[in-house]
């Protein structure tokens, strides 16, 4: 019989190609793993059998007891602005990169466990993670992905059968992170700290041929890395805004160069529409708001091309002008990101074709402009009269489809500046095809992660292991635009006094 491969097929690039720029490191073995949760699903895509992924095998590998064939265990090093402030020194201190496959589409991905155990970057840390906060990444991940905003996503979380100290004694677990990369901001900001333009120079010609390998030749290929970053994150806090997602803890360490989202710990959704929401216990100045999150990821951009300055021009004047473009533009392109979430939230067609003359990009301008204030106009009628985020724009597109009552139970009849702005709402697109709808459909979920009922199902999980509420949540948060009664509780908002309490926390 022929030899069985092995459960990853690993080719590990970081590894190989950026010597270091890590620390080899062992995982710590859990006393007594048992699975919380394996995402069958995910296991498929990566290209790993999920029969065999559950068995003592995968078990063995996920937990941190067997280092997986192929594998070559990690703690990568990066540094980062948290909250404003740097620390030159983080590190993965409580993660190991295992290494990367390739999944069945062809792309690269990062198998990471979390909670795994001290390294060298774990400075007064313990390295472990407990069973609350492995099972929000899996669960917020899951909802993020089933929402169509690229996220790192959990393969497993494994309880560890050890307890960790926190506020309290609380069950252990390790999570298995999946990734397109790992390189962060905050990478670039260690090496330009500690090594200097050369190290700098050899990440940024890894992450271009990882994320950009089409911009390997450009003439300015570092400039060009510097606007695909930023292209990306204006994608993607577009999407978090069109979804009243927040993150909660944008440190430069927590912005990954892939434009995906990572680090699920003190994030939350709005309910009650207000741009200072603020739910992380940590974030006591109401830096990372709902509202700030554009901000404040083109300071966290600016960050990233104060590392490449040196690559960019060798005249630093030069540099620093070329740079210091990308960056102001960045503003105008998340507008125009946020344009495009907004338009599909309100069911509006955008133009079709691209502006050839000047009376083009004029009206282009217009429609612009009057969209835009369309948009804003809603929210500030959400905000006004403290209405539900995620219900108020399903029951918009509940009304165009010919189902008045949600949005008449928002809005009182004698509301007469709702009312001038639904005529204006309808008068901008009086018909909607089947194709815009279904795009309408798709921009707003009938139903998202609230908070509530996350924090219900991992309560069940981390007092009694009883992981059914988590597994009920997440079939429902994988379909989140589909109406289906069996998942109505899962639909409605949390009572506003628990919504006013409610406080998240980076489960560190």
């Amino acid at each position: 019989m022929p030899p069985t491969p092995p459960l990853f097929a690993f080719d590990n690039t970081y590894a190989r190609d950026l010597k270091g720029f890590y620390v080899r490191w062992p995982a710590e073995p859990a006393s007594k793993p048992v699975w919380a949760l394996v995402n069958d699903a995910l296991a498929e895509e990566l290209g790993v059998d999920p029969a065999r992924l559950r068995g003592a095998e995968g078990l063995a590998a996920l937990s941190g007891n067997a280092e997986p064939a192929g594998s070559a265990p990690l703690a990568q090093a990066y540094a980062g602005h948290q909250f404003g402030g740097f620390s030159p020194r983080l590190g993965d201190g409580r993660a190991l990169l295992l290494g990367e496959v390739i999944d069945r589409h062809g792309r690269r991905r990062d198998i990471a466990l979390k909670g795994s155990g001290r390294t060298p970057f774990s400075r007064n840390g313990d390295g472990k993670c407990a069973l609350g906060p492995a099972l929000r990444e899996y669960l917020i991940g899951e909802a993020m992905h089933a929402l169509g905003i690229p996220s790192t996503r959990a393969l497993a979380v494994v309880a560890s059968g050890d307890m960790v100290r926190r506020e309290r004694a609380l069950p252990g677990a390790v999570l298995t992170r999946v990734a397109a990369s790992h390189l962060r901001v905050g990478t670039f900001e260690f090496f330009a700290a500690h090594q200097g333009p050369q190290a700098v120079e050899q990440l940024a010609n890894y992450t271009l041929l990882r994320h950009d390998p089409a911009l390997a030749e450009h003439p300015q290929p570092y400039l060009a890395l510097l606007q695909a970053v930023c292209a990306r994150q204006a994608a993607l806090v577009a999407r978090w805004l069109g979804v009243g997602f927040i993150h909660g803890v944008m440190n430069t360490d927590n912005m990954t160069l892939s434009g995906e989202t990572i680090d699920y710990g003190p994030c939350a959704f709005l309910e009650a529409y207000d741009p200072d929401t603020v739910f992380s216990s940590i974030d006591t100045h109401g830096r990372y708001a709902y509202g700030n999150q554009g901000e404040i990821a083109q300071w966290n951009l600016a960050r990233f091309a104060e590392t490449l300055l040196p690559l960019i021009d060798p005249e630093q004047a030069r540099a620093v002008e070329l740079a210091t473009a990308v960056i102001t533009a960045f503003p105008q392109q998340l507008a125009a990101e946020w344009l495009t979430v907004m338009r599909a939230k309100l069911g509006l067609a955008s133009e079709q074709n691209p502006a050839k003359t000047t009376v083009d990009r004029e009206n282009g301008q217009k429609s612009a402009a009057l969209d835009r204030a369309l948009a804003e106009d809603f929210l500030a009628l959400l905000h006004a009269r403290r209405l539900d985020f995620t219900l108020a724009f399903r029951a918009l597109y509940d009304h165009a489809t010919g189902q008045p009552a949600p949005l008449a139970r928002l809005f009182a009849a004698d509301d007469g500046e709702f009312a001038a702005w639904q005529q204006r709402w309808q008068a901008r697109q009086p018909q909607r095809d089947a194709a815009l709808l279904e795009t309408m459909r798709r921009a707003n979920p009938w139903l998202i992660a609230r908070n509530h009922r996350v924090e219900e199902a991992l309560a069940a999980a981390s007092e009694h292991f009883d992981l059914e509420p988590c597994r009920q949540l997440l079939a429902a948060l994988r379909a989140p635009c589909t109406e289906n009664p069996e998942h109505a509780a899962y639909a409605e908002p949390a009572p506003a006094a628990v919504t006013a309490n409610y406080r998240t926390f980076c489960g560190t």
